[in-house]
């Protein structure tokens, strides 16, 4: 066992979960403030679905059932959080999306929803306070309405039944159709249609009342940035809908496949805007102007803060600024690769992305990056896989990163390649780990030093471990032996443990049981929460993160042991900011060793005092040369260890 984790072995690590389930907690609100999920195609829309006077809300995407959220605020100060599953039974082939309108006159809202399917039909066998969906077969096979329609209902021409509006993914084109029914047994045909327009490709129309002129203008989002809106200028009898570029110039410039809803957020009697996007982030815009005017003012805190790079995010963890956390790299589908620097604590992480500083570092789609001091230069270096398969080793010379051809150029792992720098062999430089899209592991063993890598392929290092499709690798001493283990994702959401053994692995299908990432899921091992074990971190195609706090239980040796020379103090202060008092009685003549390490198992500082006699001994460690985090203090009197934990503050 390498020495500088030999202090490890005389802890005591209990798992939480072998009395009561699983060490893993998920708290995504690391990485999402909000608590509003983000959403591939997300299409937000709202309505009073318990019955309490302020506007829930439902977010179609192209993942999953629309997801519900109860409003847990207040009409005029609206708070969202997860509700019930009540799309429990609903297929995510009838519903890609859906909105909610009375449709058979029992004063309780149905869910009209369009998906792969076409247009379908759930009708509420619950109440008005807990919605209970099933749905009816067949009730829209009169209307030809292509895949992934776009419903929305309201009383267009003033007959107090519901009429129905749909975009068409296939070709744009928008088409009410009038009800012909009645309030309690709706009827639609095709001999009933008004086409309103054409927006491109796959129209999101919803209706609204914009202008308070009691009729009902239509607001879609399209396949592209911005909106088209139709407003009517005609009659609830004889609508007339015209294309009126004003209301909403400029918004949803920045986004593209924008889905709108138009609900009064904060009772206010005047619409408020709220547009899903292709990548998934809500967007909420407040109406200050008035109904006829209308005047949008971008609010970012109701939906505000999830961190989404897009799609297929592929996190690692560097403390890039050398200030104690750790900070967020991350590829990307488009290729970029993003940066997020930690303005937290190293118990407490805050995100604020600064990605300029790193627009050199894209190669091709589908990126993964990888961060550390590969030259020792004290200066942290990057190497970024893509779906190329090559690897690309950029050194950091402290004011751009310049690609060094000479470094890695000749590796080339297939395709889709995944790298994570780590000392693998423990010997002082880092070496490189890497998946692919056949789903294997590669290991390059740095033969040359600190200060000159020289990269080489060891074949079989690896050997049995295989996971199918494009492989991702993470690593860390999850088991606390002194040696890396892994965890690994692909591309069917499973996340997998490989425990090391002396060079052998064994995958352990316990420790993460229950655990299921996003497609393409990508680990990221990283003490987050400052506690000193590794927590997780999971990237996916959707391009957001999930976390998962570490809840295994670290437990040190009691202070005074049978037959001990040693009685030792808690250390003094803890926390401390600069230096820390270590301080013990001896019992009885005995050399005194104290060692201390970082969490990682380095050691940072020793000291040997030779034939002590017995007394009351101090000594005060100065540690402000060292980064901010957790170290232990092992004291030795020859035969028994002690070990104490101790956290550094900034």
């Amino acid at each position: 066992m390498n020495k500088n984790y030999s202090f490890l072995s005389l802890l005591i690590v209990a798992l939480i979960n072998s009395v009561s389930g699983q060490p893993w907690v998920q708290n995504d609100g690391i990485f999402n403030p909000s608590g509003i999920p983000s959403l591939t195609f997300s299409q937000p829309r709202f309505a009073d679905l318990d019955n309490d006077g302020d506007p829930d809300m439902i977010i179609g995407n192209t993942s999953t059932q629309p997801y519900y959220l109860v409003n847990s605020g207040t009409p005029s100060a609206p708070a969202f959080m997860t509700g019930d599953d009540i799309f429990a039974d609903v297929s995510p082939l009838d519903a890609e999306m859906g909105v909610f309108c009375d449709i058979d006159g029992d004063s309780d809202p149905d869910f009209i929803s369009g998906g792969f399917t076409g247009l379908n039909l759930f009708t509420n066998i619950g109440d008005v306070y807990n919605p209970e969906f099933v749905k009816i077969e067949g009730f829209f096979d009169g209307l030809v309405t292509g895949y992934n329609p776009v419903p929305d209902l309201a009383d267009v021409d003033d007959d107090d039944d519901p009429d129905l509006v749909v975009g068409f993914s296939e070709n744009g084109i928008i088409k009410v159709y009038t009800n012909s029914g009645s309030v309690y047994v709706a009827m639609f045909s095709e001999e009933n249609i008004i086409t309103i327009g054409d927006v491109g490709l796959y129209a999101y129309p919803v209706f609204c009342d914009i202008d308070n002129d009691l009729d009902q203008d239509i607001l879609s989002g399209r396949d592209d940035h911005g909106f088209i809106f139709y407003r009517n200028l005609g009659t609830p009898q004889n609508p007339d809908w015209q294309p009126d570029d004003v209301p909403f110039q400029n918004l949803g410039n920045e986004t593209y496949w924008n889905s709108p809803d138009l609900v009064d957020m904060n009772d206010d009697d005047k619409y408020d805007l709220v547009f899903g996007t292709y990548s998934g982030p809500l967007n909420y815009y407040v109406n200050t102007g008035t109904s006829e005017i209308p005047v949008w003012q971008v609010n970012a805190t109701l939906f505000g803060g999830v961190m989404d790079v897009g799609s297929a995010s592929n996190p690692f963890f560097h403390d890039y600024d050398y200030d104690g956390d750790f900070d967020l790299f991350t590829g990307s589908q488009l290729g970029d690769i993003k940066y997020y620097e930690n303005t937290g604590t190293p118990t407490g992480p805050a995100w604020n992305e600064n990605s300029a500083p790193f627009v050199s570092l894209k190669h091709s789609i589908y990126s993964a990056v990888t961060v550390g001091d590969v030259n020792g230069d004290s200066l942290p270096d990057a190497i970024v896989g893509d779906l190329s398969g090559n690897l690309y080793c950029h050194l950091n010379n402290g004011s751009d990163f310049i690609l060094d051809p000479a470094l890695l150029g000749t590796v080339n792992l297939g395709s889709w390649s995944a790298p994570r720098l780590v000392d693998m062999d423990g010997d002082g430089d880092l070496d490189i780990v890497a998946g692919n899209e056949n789903g294997v592991l590669t290991f390059l063993e740095n033969q040359g030093s600190v200060l000159s890598p020289l990269w080489v392929t060891i074949p079989g290092f690896f050997s049995g471990i295989d996971v199918g499709s494009n492989c991702v690798p993470s690593l860390a001493d999850i088991d606390f032996d002194g040696d890396h283990d892994l965890v690994t994702g692909d591309l069917f959401n499973e996340v997998q443990y490989f425990e090391n053994n002396d060079g052998n692995w064994f995958e352990n299908n316990e420790l993460l049981q229950g655990i299921s990432g996003g497609q393409n899921a990508t680990p990221a091992l990283c003490d987050l929460d400052g506690d000193g074990d590794p927590d997780l971190t999971l990237g996916n195609y959707n391009g957001t993160f999930n976390y998962y706090t570490n809840q295994k239980l670290i437990v040190k040796i009691p202070n005074h042991f049978t037959g001990s020379k040693l009685i030792i103090q808690s250390p003094y202060p803890n926390p401390f900011s600069q230096s820390v008092n270590i301080t013990c009685e001896i019992l009885t003549f005995c050399d005194i060793t104290l060692n201390i390490y970082n969490q990682f198992g380095k050691e940072v500082h020793n000291r040997l005092w030779y034939n002590r006699i017995p007394g009351k001994y101090s000594y005060e460690w100065d540690a402000s040369s060292l980064t901010p985090g957790i170290y232990f203090i092992q004291l030795s009197d020859g035969i028994n260890n002690q070990v104490m934990k101790v956290i550094r503050r900034k």
